[in-house]
C-alpha cells in the first residue's frame, strides 16, 4: 500500500531516521546501557521545558499522566477547564477517579480565560485544576501565562496543565510559568510514534502526592521521582520510543529551539493564509488560534466558504495526504490541518498543492 503522508493533529508523519533509532537493538531495561540512554537525554529534556526539575517517562498515552496527576494530586476538588472534546473529557476522568469535580465549560472555539478561573479558585472550594493548553478539537489555544500567573495567588492549588499538542512548537517554561504538572504525549508536535509521555511535576507536586493514599502505583509520581533519580523508570518501559527520543531530541538542538518555534509560527500562517484565500474562516476565536493546527470553519461560523469535507478529504488522500474531517460535534463543520513536528515550508506547500487541486475539483 502506497504511504499516505498524516496532516492530522496527531499522529502525525515520523521520519525514517526517527523509525530508524526507534528499532535500535535492545537493552535491558536496568541494566547501565538504558541509564546511560536516559542520563544522556534528561537534560535535554530539562532544556526543552525550561526546568531544573527531573522530567519523567512514562509508557502510556498522555491520558495515563493526565488521569495519574489527578489521583495524586486531587484532595479536595479539582476545577476542570473546558473547551473542547478533549478538555471536557477530563471532567469524566476525575469523576470516574472518584474525584469530586467542577466542570468550567466555555463555548467551543472559545479559550479558557484567566479570569474565569480566578472567579472559581477564589471560592477556595479547589485544591488543583486542570487544563489542555492547546486545544486540538477545536484548533484553540488557551493564553497559558496568564493562567499560570493565577498560581502565584492561589499556590496550593495545583496547576495541571496538558501540552500534548503545543509542547516542542513554542517555549513553554515550566519553573518560571510555576505550574505543578507539564505532560505532553510524543506523537503530535514531537513527532513520535504513539506510545510516551513525557512530563515533569514541580517541588510542591512531589510533596503532594507523597501525602496522598490512593495514588496507585503506575502512575505514582513519587515512584517516578525515585526512580528518575537513578536515571530509570519505575516500570518497564518502551525502550524504542526512548531511542527515537534521543534521536529527535538531537534534532531538535541541532536546529535550535527557536528556529524550531519559529518554524511551526511560519508554517501555521501559511496554513492560515491558504484558507483565507479559499475564502475560509477559521473556528477559532481571533487571536487564540493554535500554532500546531489550523481548525478552518466549513460552515461552524457565520460566513465564509464551505465544501463537502468528506469529498475535499478524499480528494487529498488520493493524492497521497491525509487531513481532518472534523472532531465531535463539529464534525464536518470544521476540518483541521496539522503544520506540527517536521513540517517545512517546503513540504506545506506540497500540501497546499495538493488541496488547491482538490478545491478546484469541488
Amino acid at each position: 500500500m502506497p504511504h499516505v503522508k498524516l496532516h492530522i493533529p496527531g499522529p502525525v508523519e515520523v521520519s525514517e531516521k526517527t523509525f530508524k533509532a526507534f528499532c535500535s537493538p535492545m537493552i535491558g531495561h536496568r541494566g547501565q546501557g538504558f541509564k546511560d540512554l536516559y542520563a544522556k537525554i534528561q537534560p535535554q529534556l530539562q532544556q526543552l521545558l525550561y526546568t531544573k526539575q527531573l522530567v519523567y517517562l512514562s509508557t502510556s498515552s498522555a491520558w495515563g499522566v493526565m488521569e495519574g496527576s489527578v489521583r495524586n494530586l486531587v484532595h479536595k476538588k479539582v476545577l476542570n477547564c473546558m473547551c473542547g472534546a478533549f478538555s471536557d473529557k477530563w471532567f469524566d476522568v476525575s469523576k470516574k477517579c472518584g474525584k469530586s469535580a467542577e466542570a468550567l465549560q466555555v463555548e467551543w472555539g472559545s479559550p479558557i480565560r484567566a479570569e474565569l478561573i480566578d472567579a472559581k479558585l477564589a471560592t477556595g472550594e479547589f485544591d488543583a485544576l486542570t487544563l489542555i493548553h492547546n486545544e486540538t478539537s477545536t484548533g484553540v489555544m488557551s493564553p497559558l501565562c496568564e493562567i499560570a500567573a493565577l498560581k502565584k495567588k492561589y499556590p496550593d492549588v495545583m496547576f495541571i496543565v496538558d501540552a500534548v499538542s503545543s509542547l516542542t512548537a513554542l517555549p513553554i517554561k515550566f519553573d518560571e510559568l510555576g505550574i505543578d504538572v507539564l505532560l505532553a504525549g510524543t506523537q503530535k508536535a514531537f513527532a513520535l510514534p504513539p506510545g510516551l509521555a513525557v512530563f515533569a511535576a514541580s517541588p510542591a507536586a512531589l510533596a503532594k502526592a507523597a501525602t496522598t493514599k490512593d495514588r496507585g502505583y503506575y502512575f505514582d509520581f513519587v515512584e517516578f521521582q525515585k526512580n528518575a533519580e537513578q536515571s530509570m523508570t519505575p516500570s518497564t518501559p518502551s525502550i524504542g520510543h526512548v531511542y527515537a527520543l534521543s534521536s529527535k531530541l538531537d534534532d531538535f538542538f541541532a536546529e535550535g529551539l527557536e528556529a524550531r518555534f519559529a518554524r511551526h509560527a511560519k508554517t501555521n500562517q501559511l496554513t492560515r493564509d491558504w484558507a483565507a484565500k479559499h475564502g475560509f474562516n477559521l473556528f477559532p476565536e481571533k487571536g487564540y488560534e493554535s500554532v500546531t493546527l489550523t481548525c478552518v470553519s466549513n460552515g461552524a461560523r457565520p460566513g465564509g466558504r464551505t465544501v463537502d469535507v468528506a469529498k475535499l478529504q478524499k480528494l487529498v488522500k488520493d493524492q497521497g495526504f491525509l487531513i481532518d474531517g472534523g472532531y465531535g460535534k463539529i464534525k464536518g463543520t470544521t476540518f483541521r490541518l496539522s503544520n506540527m513536528g517536521d513540517e517545512t515550508e517546503a513540504t506545506m506547500n506540497q500540501l497546499y498543492v495538493a488541496l488547491d487541486q482538490a478545491m478546484a475539483q469541488l
